[in-house]
């Protein structure tokens, strides 16, 4: 989200920018270029509310805006540019300045509190609202809450490494991560996971090995002691049949494909396998209902962006997560 509201505050940046260049110029005593820079604002509006919007769709289903929202907003975005066509056309030298002075106040504003919360949001603070039920019963479906950004460090932008590094990352940590997808068309749990954002429990670190037998998790051989917030919805068992050598098993974990061979089995009876250096594997707290490491691989470091941190929406679950 933050890359996002940075490219939004460039776009009103720029606009601003090349606005005062142009009245700077005294192009815009020109009707005709006056008409086109005010029509040009409604446009760029609509389309930057497009843009957000619609990230923020595709990052919550995957699936983007409705039909029904895209072409509404395609509606009121076309009449916004025919009504600031016409009133440009008619507007005198008064009724212009009002204009200008209207357009460069909603673009810095818009500039400076995109900015501003691309900074926050990529450096500190992002807010997250659970999905689904995965994380029952610490989190709840609509629950939202503040991932702490700067908790494991701080990231040089656009980069995949730390300025500098505060905690290590242990295991009962709950993380917010993207998913671990390079592929849009990947599918996992039924459905493509690309761009979307994760929370889910750090179960095991880098280097151990991790299993699952009969719903219970060893990490080196060792039963993992109970965790009081893990919960199982299913009774049921499933098995599962192996033939693959550890080495096929290993590498199809990594690569993301053991689903399409083992499918929900996975759920109940799961590896050995070593979880790749700088990697994490992780799960959810409603183990039979979360779509986790076991179905789509380890979590890269890199894709880790920060630790669940305050719960503040609904104020009767107003809590510090642990």
């Amino acid at each position: 989200m933050e890359q996002h509201l940075f490219i939004t505050a460039t776009v009103a940046f720029i606009f601003d920018k090349f606005s005062k260049y142009f009245i700077k110029k005294k192009y815009l005593k020109n009707k005709n270029i006056f008409t086109l820079w005010n029509s040009s604002f409604a446009l760029i509006a609509g389309i930057l509310v497009f843009y957000i919007l619609n990230f923020m769709a595709e990052n919550g289903s995957s699936n983007g805006l409705p039909k029904k929202t895209f072409f509404s907003i395609l509606l009121i975005t076309l009449g916004y540019v025919c009504l600031k066509y016409f009133r440009a056309k008619k507007a005198e030298n008064t009724e212009k300045e009002k204009i200008i002075a209207f357009n460069l106040d909603w673009a810095q504003t818009v500039y400076f509190a995109a900015f501003f919360a691309s900074v926050v949001m990529f450096f500190f603070l992002q807010a997250f609202r659970i999905p689904s039920a995965s994380m029952r019963n610490t989190l709840l479906e609509g629950d939202n809450l503040f991932v702490n950004k700067a908790y494991y460090g701080i990231r040089l932008p656009f980069t995949k490494n730390n300025i500098v590094n505060f905690n290590d990352i242990n295991r009962g940590d709950i993380i917010i991560f993207r998913f671990p997808a390079k592929d849009k068309k990947q599918s996992n749990c039924g459905e493509p996971q690309y761009g979307r954002d994760f929370v889910k429990r750090v179960i095991a670190l880098p280097g151990e090995t991790v299993e699952v037998k009969n719903k219970t998790i060893y990490i080196n051989g060792k039963e993992l002691p109970p965790q009081k917030y893990a919960v199982f919805s299913e009774h049921e068992k499933q098995n599962i049949v192996n033939t693959l050598t550890q080495e096929e098993y290993q590498k199809l974990w990594e690569n993301r494909k053991l689903e399409k061979y083992f499918g929900i089995s996975l759920r109940d009876s799961f590896g050995p396998v070593i979880v790749p250096e700088d990697q994490y594997f992780a799960m959810g707290d409603n183990r039979d209902f979360s779509c986790d490491s076991r179905f789509w691989g380890p979590v890269p470091k890199e894709n880790i962006k920060g630790k669940a941190w305050l719960l503040h929406w609904p104020l009767s679950r107003f809590k510090i997560i642990k």
